[in-house]
């Protein structure tokens, strides 16, 4: 007979039959939440004014983060799902509130007050892009919902007019599907044909066989610039310098690089750069692409409506430069206002800093999590040459993932990922269904590596053992 609370039992369906990430089980039923989660939630305090001087950049900020001041069933909450949204600052929730509370209006076509104020607060949100990311011109810098309606607006509006039958776009098996289904929409509709870059024997992408791909059939190369699960980093610069020499466009991913080191869009060369505020400390519901002005202006609308036409006849339109070509309808304009808070808000750290201290974190995210029997992390080790983004994905022999992130979530406060984070190809190729991911911030500290990595090792006894 069961005696404990309804609110100290947890049912897993997920962990009935054989459900493996290649060929992990795990079992099931329910499960008593036990006193382990009190022993190894020690959290990680605030540093004293006496410690500062020793503090590390992940204790300095963490006060500007409310939300991880907090705790479950006593357990200190350590958040490591970054790779999939950052968590946000209190200037930024400020922003948000103040645009709300004080100028909400629609941006661009009013002329009172409200309606001039939003639109400069709008419009400095893009300069601050432009400038994050060193772009030529803020008017490189087009709004979007996301990173992935960033890219279907690249496919619509660039591959559609663009390619061909005959023609190839060439993608790795690395990318997010936001990256890759809309480009299969587009090989659909025109008949040209993806071709896709392997694995190396360690791992990663493989850099010459992308070389090798390349010919005068390729018309855009679509790559991340870091890997959601790999933690890998490709080198943008030669992918660009060797598309350029067939002719090629190219398409980079950056919404795991923009957040984590300083990015310059004018060195890397790419044609189109994207990325989502949410994972930059921003609000949801906005990012960005970055493309060429030239190309921007000869690429027809995405969508149709108010803001982003010229003039508007009874058979046909004009349209409007870029970026309002590309910006139909109402903005998400406190959203936009907010993201220029983030950016604000990481330049004053320093984009650098943030890098350094987060190699820090990766190398001992690594090196702690590798030394845990029977774990497989997948992607490189950290190196002085190879950059590893801090982030881990891995899995424990004879142990679903989802498995181990609902046990660390609810017995030790501690919040990772598990799936095929968007990667399914990848993940295939890797031989596995699924795995648990753990991604790090510069909020982030070692302290919480170390209670992460106490709380998984509890949690695979708890999941392995007789119960």
């Amino acid at each position: 007979m069961v005696t404990a609370s309804a609110s100290s039992l947890r049912f897993f369906p997920s962990s009935l039959g054989s459900r493996g990430p290649g060929a992990a089980t795990a079992r099931g039923g329910l499960v008593r939440l036990s006193s382990r989660r009190a022993r190894s939630s020690a959290g990680v305090a605030a540093p004293s004014r006496e410690a500062e001087s020793a503090a590390s950049l992940g204790d300095l900020t963490r006060v500007d983060f409310p939300i991880l001041d907090q705790e479950f069933d006593g357990s200190k909450l350590v958040y490591f799902d970054n790779g999939a949204t950052s968590q946000k600052p209190s200037c930024v929730m400020k922003t948000l509130d103040e645009y709300y509370r004080s100028y909400n209006s629609n941006v661009h076509r009013g002329i009172h007050v409200l309606s001039a104020k939003a639109t400069d607060a709008y419009e400095s949100a893009r300069t601050k892009v432009a400038n994050f990311v060193n772009a030529a011109s803020s008017r490189e810098i087009v709004f979007t919902r996301n990173a992935t309606e960033a890219i279907n607006l690249v496919a619509y509006s660039w591959g559609m007019s663009n390619l061909k039958q005959g023609d190839e776009i060439v993608l790795t098996i690395a990318e997010h599907h936001s990256a890759i289904v809309p480009w299969q929409f587009v090989s659909q509709k025109t008949g040209a044909t993806l071709k896709y870059v392997g694995l190396t024997k360690e791992g990663v992408p493989d850099i010459e066989q992308l070389k090798g791909l390349l010919s005068n059939k390729t018309k855009i190369v679509v790559v991340h610039h870091v890997s959601n699960v790999l933690g890998s980093m490709l080198p943008i610069e030669d992918i660009v310098t060797w598309s350029n020499r067939v002719g090629a466009k190219v398409l980079v991913d950056a919404c795991q690089s923009v957040p984590h080191m300083p990015v310059d869009v004018q060195r890397l060369g790419a044609d189109f750069l994207v990325a989502s505020s949410h994972k930059m400390c921003g609000p949801t519901g906005v990012g960005f692409l970055h493309g060429k002005f030239d190309l921007l202006s000869s690429m027809e609308p995405f969508l149709g409506g108010g803001e982003m036409i010229a003039d508007v006849f009874q058979d046909k339109s004009t349209y409007a430069e870029p970026p309002s070509r590309f910006e139909a309808g109402t903005p998400a304009i406190g959203e936009a206002i907010g993201l220029g808070t983030a950016i604000d808000y990481l330049s004053q750290i320093g984009m650098q800093k943030i890098h350094e201290y987060e190699n820090e974190l990766a190398t001992y995210l690594y090196e702690s999590l590798i030394a845990v029997p029977n774990v497989r992390i997948y992607g490189p080790a950290p190196c002085q040459t190879d950059h590893r983004a801090p982030l881990c994905s891995f899995n424990v022999e004879n142990v679903h993932p989802t498995d181990i992130a609902e046990i660390l979530d609810l017995q030790h406060g501690v919040a990772i990922r598990s799936g095929h984070h968007c990667a399914q190809i990848l993940h295939r190729t890797l031989g596995i269904n699924a795995s648990a991911r753990a991604s790090l911030h510069f909020y982030n500290t070692k302290e919480e590596v170390d209670v992460f990595v106490d709380a998984l090792k509890d949690t695979i006894d708890f999941l392995t053992s007789e119960h």
